[in-house]
């Protein structure tokens, strides 16, 4: 999805400065000097790690609660919002063939969760798909895949790459690929960590969502980012926190970071769906469920 650029730290000796504390690089003649890393990048690098890697503290946590978003009926509620962000519609499935460039620097958006070749998680998802059916209409695109990362050109893409896509998103096993890769990189980490910092199945859904648009990265203006900077505003659940305030400050450093973006973003996603479930007390995310996305209204019995 939308992520912005994914950095790489080599491990090296930490010093303590008054309140931060930074990774200095080592002075071997082999390793040229990197940028410190602040305690900030750290923490969200701690984050998400805990987010994506087994722990057995963190394991047994997770089994003595409730399956909150995981509940394959909730899950298929979340994808249905999230779609009406996407492709405004409740059928989250209608994405598995979309393919298009959105004008937002991530070259093409595509599949059922807006997997970008500008943002690495469209070419992983092509190379490990391709690792099991190595036959596939998009392998023969990977060489350009891999040169267009990280940018938002369409060099070596144009003019056939939308319309393989199109025709092995009518693949099963295409799609399956679709499904695990959104799992994988996007659902069970932010489910994971949601609960970790006790939230309940909205506030599962609020990570989700945003580890969607902002991307699963530890960058400043990714995911991690926005949490690490809601954790200075508001203490989380686990620790003793409102649930309501933490998840309120979150949304709106999520509404901030969309206008930062593009000043005119329309952030109904947040204002007109997430918020106004905090806003009625429906941190369960139950059903009936009504919002309203880019002015259309939409309901879930």
């Amino acid at each position: 999805m939308r992520r912005t650029g994914i950095l790489a730290f080599a491990l090296a000796p930490v010093v303590l400065t008054a309140g931060a504390y930074f990774l200095m690089p080592t002075d071997s003649a082999e390793s040229p000097a990197a940028p410190p890393v602040s305690a900030a990048q750290l923490a969200r690098e701690e984050a998400k790690e805990r987010a994506e890697t087994e722990r057995a503290e963190d394991e047994k946590t997770i089994a003595s609660l409730p399956p909150g978003l995981a509940d394959p009926a909730k899950k298929e509620l979340a994808l249905k919002i999230t779609a009406t962000a996407e492709f405004s519609s409740l059928n989250w499935r209608l994405g598995y063939g979309s393919v298009e460039d959105n004008g937002d620097g991530c070259g093409y958006t595509a599949g059922a969760i807006g997997f970008c070749t500008g943002t690495h998680d469209l070419l992983d998802l092509v190379e490990r798909y391709t690792e099991t059916h190595p036959d596939n209409g998009l392998a023969r695109y990977l060489p350009a895949l891999r040169k267009v990362d990280g940018t938002d050109s369409h060099e070596g893409l144009d003019p056939g790459f939308p319309a393989a896509w199109k025709a092995e998103a009518k693949k099963p096993a295409f799609r399956a690929a679709q499904d695990e890769e959104r799992d994988e990189v996007y659902f069970n980490p932010a489910v994971r960590l949601a609960k970790l910092d006790g939230l309940g199945t909205l506030g599962q859904f609020v990570y989700y969502d945003a580890m969607v648009l902002h991307g699963p990265d530890p960058s400043a203006n990714g995911f991690y980012g926005l949490r690490e900077r809601a954790l200075h505003e508001a203490r989380l659940p686990s620790r003793g926190g409102s649930e309501k305030a933490y998840l309120d400050i979150f949304l709106d450093l999520r509404e901030q970071a969309m206008k930062r973006k593009k000043s005119t973003a329309d952030t109904s996603r947040v204002s007109t769906a997430q918020r106004e479930w905090l806003y009625d007390g429906n941190l369960s995310l139950n059903t009936p469920l009504s919002w309203r996305m880019y002015g259309e209204p939409y309901q879930v019995s």
